[in-house]
């Protein structure tokens, strides 16, 4: 062997020695032969390493855009919140204000209808409600409304102006005519005054209540009812006729007099409802019990005056306790009949004969009060 074949022999026992390349994968336990595809000296490719800052980067993006969404909607229903509020506390204040009117109202037609009224104590009720009402104008222009409410708020306002307007005048009028000897005159400029009353009603609802209501579905603003307020709840005290009466009434009692005329009334009916059947002093009547009840009594004016504050009261024994109800009638005309209605359900004594008692009280003179007390035997079940 030369001295070259020894180098050559050298060399490639070394060469066996060398570590593999990096490119030379390690080697594989037994399995089948993995494809590596063609063999280079280039560099292999490995997963970026900036894949990971980017999905933490977008989800709190998606973080951000919810916290933002969110609080959007938050800030939206807070803000919401507060315009129903504020448009139902407005609601609630002048209700307060409307309904304090409308008792007003009904103390006006109470002092209208009390027996024995003499002028000078209508004369210093009538400047009382005149000052309450004004009053009541004043704290409703002090009340502020939301602003689409504000023309209707105006037209509440407009409607308590009417009523001071009505009472002051109505005051005037009876101060007027107390000299007067023509009742018939003196209804007629009592009536022109009570028209202010009438119309404060109507101002009221077609002015204020109606439109407010229409701006609240505007608004989208649910679940609140504007108030009303009626001032005068019947024209029974209203009309030239009965101011009239009413007139002639107050001015004989301010003369210190007896009442004059024939003073009288009288049951005229009583009949059960909801069936309508009428009801006998003389013959037994079985009523059907349902929870809607009631008797209905009709009360007449027998004489030729006009009577006020007509007291009716319907009585059913019942062991342990009897009902007792009474109703009141605030004015009727001479040979009017006016009803009232009590409400009983199911609360009577069952399958045995009682008498339902009716019983109207005596009106100032009156001297015959034979037909103010009448029986009606009945009884009572569950069907027919």
């Amino acid at each position: 062997m030369t001295t070259r074949d020894e180098d050559i022999l050298d060399f490639d026992f070394f060469g066996e020695e060398e570590p593999p390349s990096w490119e030379d994968p390690p080697e594989r336990g037994p399995g089948p032969p993995r494809d590596r595809g063609p063999r280079g000296r280039g560099p292999r490719f490995r997963s970026p390493g900036n894949l990971t800052p980017l999905v933490r980067l977008v989800g709190l993006i998606a973080l951000a855009i919810l916290i933002v969404v969110l609080l959007a909607v938050w800030v939206e229903g807070c803000s919401s919140d507060r315009k129903t509020e504020r448009y139902r506390d407005y609601a609630t204040e002048i209700g307060a204000i409307g309904n304090a009117s409308a008792r007003l109202g009904q103390q006006l037609s109470t002092t209208l209808t009390t027996p024995g009224l003499k002028l000078e104590d209508l004369d210093a009720k009538l400047g009382g409600f005149a000052q309450t009402a004004e009053n009541q104008v004043q704290l409703a222009g002090d009340l502020g409304s939301p602003g689409p409410l504000h023309d209707a708020h105006e037209g509440a306002v407009e409607a308590l102006r009417f009523r001071v307007n009505g009472l002051r005048g109505l005051q005037t009028a009876f101060q007027e005519t107390a000299d007067s000897t023509d009742a018939t005159v003196a209804g007629q400029e009592l009536s022109a005054q009570t028209r202010r009353l009438l119309a404060s009603d109507v101002v009221w609802e077609d002015s204020f209540r109606v439109p407010a209501q229409t701006a609240l579905e505007s608004e989208e603003v649910e679940g609140i009812e504007m108030p009303t307020s009626e001032f005068v709840a019947a024209d029974e005290v209203t009309t030239p006729g009965a101011l009239a009466a009413i007139w002639q009434r107050i001015q004989g009692a301010s003369d210190g007099g007896t009442p004059s005329g024939l003073h009288g009334s009288g049951i005229s009916y009583v009949k059960a409802l909801p069936s309508g059947q009428l009801l006998s002093t003389t013959t037994e009547a079985t009523i059907l019990v349902t929870d809607e009840l009631a008797f209905e009594v009709g009360v007449e004016d027998t004489g030729d005056s006009q009577e006020v504050r007509l007291v009716v009261t319907l009585t059913i024994p019942k062991d342990p306790d009897p009902i007792v109800q009474t109703k009141t009638i605030p004015l009727i005309d001479p040979g009017e009949t006016k009803a009232v209605t009590f409400q009983i359900g199911t609360l009577v004594p069952f399958g045995e004969q009682i008498a339902v008692k009716i019983d109207v009280d005596p009106v100032q003179g009156e001297t015959n009060t034979q037909n103010n007390t009448a029986e009606y035997p009945v009884i009572f079940s569950l069907s027919l």
